[in-house]
């Protein structure tokens, strides 16, 4: 199991009242497992909800924040610990030395660019960490689906396919990043062309 777990989700709560909710709920689940959050570092959106959860239930939230947003007054200021760094890019690669695992809560662009990013980085093996998608109220359908038609259609193979691990529940997701193994690192000399 992992001993932290970044989590990547938007900086807004969304339409629906079951994405902050599902935030939350990941956030109890950390908590109780005793898995330190790395995040963000904002108090806005499901960022916020998911940090507040870990903190009310006792849990370690580590935040992650660009300078620039400090500035802007969006920095949560009760956190375990906050780290600030000069860059987005800076943020995720601080968030990725951290952390023993990813997942993503619902968001918008910078959510999935921070998820592809990851996933990608399995995939060419720089990685063997887990790479989790909360499937909050069906949030992320489609993606599992366009997942799907990349392996079938032959942009990803089937091993690598199984990196994104899915759930439906905080325990669910949690209970199979428990169980990841990383697949073989992918090669053009050794995959199989068909």
């Amino acid at each position: 199991m992992p001993s932290s777990i970044a989590v990547f989700c938007g900086s807004r709560e969304g339409a629906s009242p079951a994405y902050a909710e599902g935030a939350r709920a990941l956030g109890h689940e950390l908590a109780k497992r005793g898995i330190a959050l790395v995040y963000g570092g904002s108090r806005v959106g499901l960022m916020g909800a998911v940090a507040d959860a870990v903190l009310e239930r006792g849990g370690r939230a580590v935040g992650v924040l660009p300078h620039f947003l400090q500035s802007r007054e969006i920095a949560h200021q009760g956190l375990t610990e906050l780290i600030v760094v000069e860059s987005m890019h800076e943020r995720k690669a601080k968030m990725a030395e951290l952390a023993d695992g990813f997942v993503s809560l619902p968001g918008g662009p910078g959510t999935m660019e921070e998820y592809f990013e990851i996933f990608t980085w399995a995939q060419l093996g720089l990685h063997a960490k887990p790479c989790g998608v909360f499937n909050v109220a069906g949030y992320y359908d489609p993606l599992i689906a366009l997942f799907d038609r990349m392996a079938g259609e032959g942009f990803m193979t089937a091993g690598h396919r199984e990196i994104m691990l899915t759930g439906a529940t905080p325990q669910e997701i949690l209970d199979r990043m428990a169980d990841y193994e990383a697949p073989p690192v992918k090669t053009f000399l050794t995959e199989k062309r068909t």
